[in-house]
């Protein structure tokens, strides 16, 4: 059976990995709404993008309204602990936007939750791996329709994954530890969030990579 369209509504839509999916669903036509913290509206980015939904996501009342009609959320949102001295934790940046829009998404009619956790959140060690660990839970609970996306280290913008890993991951059995380009990443997101699945599923390792490869998209050759 087809799936009717999908249309995106995309949470940390400013973020490296956000702003890239935002430019290819852009590019392609895809239905896509960019949420904007009131603060980021005004900005150079924020302006290129004809659907915003511009609202604190501890608005819970308008944050619904905005998501309704939309089919897909997907939460990008995270941070780095070189964002502490700004106030981000792991506890407000990645579990409580988490927790927010997974209530703001049941009351809205949501049918598929797309979340961007992290390789590892599976066995967490560390605060980091922890909080994904949480924000997973959340999302699996819901009683949305899910889909978890685990990638390893990121490349591309200002990401760059440290160089042993580059090294092992050349070895045949430690392949799926390759870094994965941010345009990769955007491309599956926006594979899984188009077709609606797989569902309930975690992509990670060869899963994941098997859903590269369905994209085509290679990593950009750089000089």
């Amino acid at each position: 059976m087809e799936t009717p369209p999908r249309h995106l509504f995309v949470a940390g839509a400013t973020g490296a990995t956000g702003r890239t999916l935002m430019r290819q669903a852009l590019a392609r036509g895809v239905p896509v709404i960019a949420h904007v913290r009131p603060k980021s509206a005004s900005s150079d980015l924020a302006k290129e993008w004809p659907r915003k939904a511009v609202v604190e996501l501890s608005d819970g009342e308008t944050l619904i309204e905005m998501m309704s009609g939309y089919t897909t959320v997907l939460q990008l949102i995270g941070t780095m602990r070189k964002r502490f001295d700004a106030g981000d934790t792991y506890e407000t940046s990645d579990i409580g936007t988490t927790r927010q829009l997974v209530e703001a998404a049941k009351r809205a009619g949501v049918d598929h939750f797309v979340l961007l956790s992290s390789m590892g959140a599976g066995r967490p060690v560390g605060a980091y791996l922890k909080a994904k660990a949480e924000a997973e839970r959340l999302v699996r609970e819901s009683g949305i329709p899910w889909t978890i996306v685990r990638p390893p280290a990121f490349e591309g913008e200002y990401h760059e994954p440290p160089s042993l890993l580059r090294v092992f991951s050349r070895l045949p059995l430690l392949g799926k530890l390759r870094p994965i380009h941010l345009e990769q990443l955007a491309a599956v997101l926006l594979r899984v969030s188009e077709k609606r699945g797989p569902l309930n599923t975690v992509l990670e390792g060869n899963s994941l990579w098997a859903e590269v490869d369905a994209t085509g998209v290679k990593p950009p050759v750089t000089p």
